[in-house]
């Protein structure tokens, strides 16, 4: 059958482009006129500032934003991942390309001599100018960081859903009583527009393919392969923006709240009879043949948008830098997104240093773990195991290069769960108000690990990085709770108990629980 010429167009061709500005089109952003330039003493009155007026009511906030647009000298391009100085291949963000000339991973890196014209407490303050306000498009967590995720797009092409702005939550009563620690907190990434932080990249990934598609670049779709939380944020940002989404999933192997998302949303899915793997290797063959934009975490778009994770996380501790950051890792782009956030914050001059990083795994998929142990030696993919951390139930993990580079420039450690013990670590973190993933229970049994240790110490200020919404698993959790899981004690679980509908039945069974909870208290 003969191929249309759409589906053979040079943006495919295994040659990328070099590096070109576009001529026809001129990057825009809005910066403040004025922003708080010096400290000021909490004893001194602020001076008065003029009241806004509100937005006519026939104009919306994208409409609003035309209005104050500035041009600026910040830009960014894809090169080659931890190239060598004396490189110079690199290619324009609007030329469709996913690996470099000898087959490496891109990376996307940002004129840091431009940046760097304005000092550390420029930037300070115009982040926190931008905090939990509606301006288009920087009351999103994401794009308040604008100028250090995709400087050159219009603002009228960002595709957002003001995601980020996440709860970095203090988890006192987990700390004190299971950990023994004061000042352990938990970033809540999955309390987010489609329940995990995949909105942070995709945001940013969709957003670029809007713009393509303006610029009439042969873009019909985007798609990836996903374990459940990728295609659920791809199919929500493509259906805003009235995109073609195609998802690959691995039958039978995520959970109905996570496969509901994109057939909500509107997407092609396709489920198929392998694991995540064996989808990521056919998305990729798929995408070199056809107009459709692969939007897995090969493509280095992403991860501009989930570094700004780690950007907030200082923000929100007022620019003091925690002694640890634990992230779990499965596809492995995450822990160099948060790296990578970190560093250009110290680079710029907002901090002075960067926290130490632990990537910790599922020990049923831990080839990041292994490689590790052995020094680092060469590493070797492994065939994943079933967990119940699916997200994370990744063998042949496309950025284990970023992963090891991100690892060894913030002298990290990595750690592994088994499924006991992830489950546990779950059960006794929603025990204490929380209602966290299997994943971020990966992430606290690192914690538990290597507090134990005496690695983590008792007045480390940690945050391990909750990456999905607990509701996207509540079946893990049913049949931990109902002791369900074949092998498994369940030692924190909490079966309801079955009573007779008399009066008398109850009030034994609620004195017998009543004085077991008062001994505990004395």
């Amino acid at each position: 059958m003969a191929v249309s010429p759409i589906f053979r167009s040079s943006f495919l061709s295994s040659q990328p482009l070099p590096h070109h500005q576009s001529p026809t089109l001129h990057p825009t952003t809005y910066t403040p006129l004025s922003i708080r330039s010096t400290a000021t003493s909490p004893d001194t009155p602020a001076a008065a500032t003029p009241l806004k007026h509100r937005r006519p009511s026939d104009e919306n906030i994208r409409e609003e934003a035309r209005r104050h647009i500035s041009s600026h000298n910040f830009s960014a391009k894809y090169v080659p991942f931890n190239a060598e100085p004396t490189s110079t291949e690199s290619y324009s963000l609007d030329e469709i390309v996913y690996r470099s000339r000898s087959g490496g991973l891109l990376d996307v890196e940002h004129d840091m001599e431009a940046l760097k014209k304005f000092d550390g407490e420029y930037w300070r303050s115009l982040f926190d100018s931008r905090v939990g306000k509606t301006t288009w498009p920087y009351g999103s967590g994401v794009w308040s960081k604008k100028e250090w995720v995709l400087p050159e797009i219009n603002s009228d092409d960002i595709v957002s859903a003001f995601e980020g702005n996440s709860n970095l939550f203090w988890a006192e009563r987990f700390g004190k009583q299971f950990l023994g620690m004061s000042d352990l907190w938990v970033k809540h990434c999955g309390i987010s527009h489609t329940g995990s932080f995949k909105d942070l990249g995709m945001t940013v990934l969709v957003s670029q393919v809007n713009r393509l598609r303006k610029m009439n670049r042969p873009v019909v779709g985007v798609g990836c392969a996903s374990t459940g939380d990728t295609s659920a944020a791809l199919s929500a940002y493509c259906a805003s923006a009235g995109i073609p989404s195609i998802v690959f999933l691995p039958a039978n192997r995520i959970s109905l709240a996570q496969l509901v998302q994109p057939i909500a949303n509107g997407a092609f899915v396709l489920s198929i009879d392998t694991d995540f793997d064996g989808c990521m290797q056919l998305i990729r063959e798929v995408t070199s043949e056809l107009p459709i934009y692969l939007a897995n975490s090969l493509n280095s778009l992403r991860l501009e948008g989930q570094k700004t994770a780690a950007i907030e996380i200082l923000q929100q501790f007022d620019w003091q830098v925690p002694d640890w950051v634990i992230v779990p890792g499965g596809n492995l782009g995450n822990i160099y997104a948060f790296y990578k956030g970190f560093h250009m914050c110290k680079e710029l001059g907002l901090v002075d240093k960067i926290p130490r990083l632990v990537c910790a795994q599922a020990a049923n998929a831990n080839p990041l773990y292994l490689h590790y142990k052995s020094g680092w030696k060469d590493f070797k993919p492994v065939k994943a195991g079933t967990t119940f951390a699916s997200a994370i139930q990744i063998g042949d993990p496309v950025s284990i290069d970023r992963a090891v580079y991100a690892l060894k420039k913030s002298n990290g450690i990595v750690e592994e769960a088994t499924e006991e013990e992830l489950m546990d670590a779950m059960a006794q973190a929603d025990s204490t108000g929380m209602f966290i993933c299997p994943h971020t229970g990966v992430a606290l049994t690192a914690l538990f690990k290597l507090r134990n240790s005496g690695i983590i110490g008792p007045n480390d200020r940690t945050v391990v990085v909750s990456t999905a919404h607990g509701l996207k698993f509540t079946q893990s959790k049913i049949d931990y709770h109902s002791k369900e899981i074949k092998d498994m004690a369940c030692r924190f679980a909490n079966p309801p108990v079955q009573v007779k509908a008399d009066f008398g039945s109850v009030m034994d069974v609620l004195k017998k629980y009543l004085l077991s909870k008062d001994s505990k208290m004395h």
